[in-house]
């Protein structure tokens, strides 16, 4: 099945420690094709990084491994995590488990696939705007986004490194949880990681495994209006239904406000694109990937090199980025965008004075069917709107299978405050009992 659904850029296995005896002892993981493996390729699903192997694993890799999971292959993503359905991949599309008609999601769709198809038990995607809630929500299955700095970024390849953080997929909410278990923690490698014992409000001893046991009784919930308008129908039914059975499970429900969020897919279209065009200069031929070998200049070497080794939509991201963060366009574009940001950290800050989580459509649509976002890039940036907020707040969310509509996966995002990924997965272990 793997094949006829392109899962896997390369399957290859790193064996977990056979003496390991923990929660994820003979447990499978797939791993998206930006995380590093030592002595395995990791082409980022570019042409520009086709033969690159890593010279070490990362952090989470290790963390994985020493656990006792053993990794079974490198999934297909959109190209340097750039897209929202995993058709952007050099390696061609993957196709949805519950209709391979469909997408599964972006960018890591070849990851939440795996689970899905029953190819893995995990696997790791990368989230810098809803790449691993996306896919989760389109194949069926649960995804966690940490809070920015719970998780290792040692080692994944860099896309846009203020939003940015590593999360696990899995078939049901303890097991993805389990596994941020074990991924979770300082590393030394990465300055952006905490200490959870020097970070007011958050619990060192946390276990994130423990805390799926599906007690929401006294739990408030917001649920914003904003998250919803324009949504799909079908999508708004499914999840306000989700929303019914957690209120049936002693859950309070209250309507609030994000104004900002409606501003958060131009802003953070920005500053992803600016931080891309930054990360993806070192691809020039000379340090790292393909290179031209073009009989002309330098310049006209790099110029030939990135032609030739990046897509259409990595190359429309560093153009842009490039753009707003040139002369005379930086304050223009790239500080109001700075400014958007801080605006919906508040709007968050605000509401989680008076609510645990937050509740929403993960997806504002369902699966779309191959090849139908490619040709109208806006609108596959717009279906971004109710997941790059919380990115942009460096907040924890998950998205947890909400139920069906017309035979297709909708997700229910659920939202909380800055490392407290307990009470998200508290809620999301109550909406998978459905």
């Amino acid at each position: 099945m793997s094949a006829d659904l392109n899962l896997f850029i390369t399957e290859e296995t790193i064996e977990g420690d056979a003496d390991a005896d923990g929660p994820l002892a003979g447990a499978t993981v797939a791993v998206k094709d930006n995380i590093s493996t030592e002595g395995i390729r990791t082409t980022c699903g570019s042409e520009m990084l086709a033969d690159y192997v890593p010279p070490y694993s990362a952090t989470v890799v290790e963390r994985l491994t020493d656990a006792g999971a053993t990794v079974v292959g490198k999934t297909n993503m959109d190209e340097f995590g750039m897209g929202t359905t995993t058709e952007t991949s050099a390696f061609g599309p993957t196709r949805n488990p519950a209709d391979p008609e469909r997408v599964p999601g972006g960018s890591s769709g070849g990851s939440a696939a795996a689970v899905a198809a029953g190819e893995a038990d995990l696997a790791l995607g990368s989230d810098t705007g809803g790449s691993v809630r996306c896919p989760a929500a389109f194949c069926g299955v649960v995804g966690i986004k940490p809070t920015y700095g719970l998780v290792s970024r040692y080692g994944l390849v860099a896309y846009a490194n203020s939003l940015e953080q590593i999360g696990p997929i899995a078939g049901t909410v303890e097991e993805a949880a389990a596994a941020l278990d074990v991924m979770a923690g300082r590393d030394p490698h990465d300055g952006t990681t905490r200490d959870l014992s020097e970070v007011d409000g958050a619990d060192p001893d946390a276990s994130y495994a423990a805390a799926a046991d599906g007690d929401v009784d006294g739990l408030t919930v917001g649920v914003p209006t904003e998250l919803f308008e324009g949504a799909d129908e079908r999508v708004v039914e499914t999840v306000e239904a989700a929303i019914a059975d957690l209120e049936a499970q002693g859950a309070e429900t209250t309507d609030i406000s994000l104004p900002s969020v409606e501003h958060a897919v131009q802003a953070y279209y920005v500053i992803a694109m600016a931080e891309a065009s930054s990360n993806l200069a070192r691809f020039d031929g000379v340090r790292y990937g393909n290179r031209s070998e073009s009989d002309g200049n330098w310049n006209e070497s790099f110029a030939e090199t990135r032609e030739a080794g990046f897509g259409a939509e990595v190359k429309r991201r560093i153009l842009l980025g490039t753009y707003a963060l040139s002369a005379g366009y930086h304050d223009k574009y790239y500080e109001k965008a700075q400014d958007a940001r801080a605006w919906v950290r508040r709007d968050f800050e605000d509401a989680f004075a008076d609510v645990d989580v937050i509740a929403s459509p993960t997806m504002p649509v369902l699966p779309f069917e191959l090849g139908e976002s490619l040709d109208d890039p806006l609108r596959m940036y717009l279906a971004d709107a109710n997941t790059t907020p919380v990115n942009l707040a460096n907040l924890p969310a998950a998205s947890v299978p909400a139920g069906e509509a017309e035979g297709l996966p909708v997700g229910l995002q659920l939202v909380g405050p800055k490392f407290d990924e307990e009470t998200v997965v508290r809620a999301a272990s109550a909406v998978e009992e459905r």
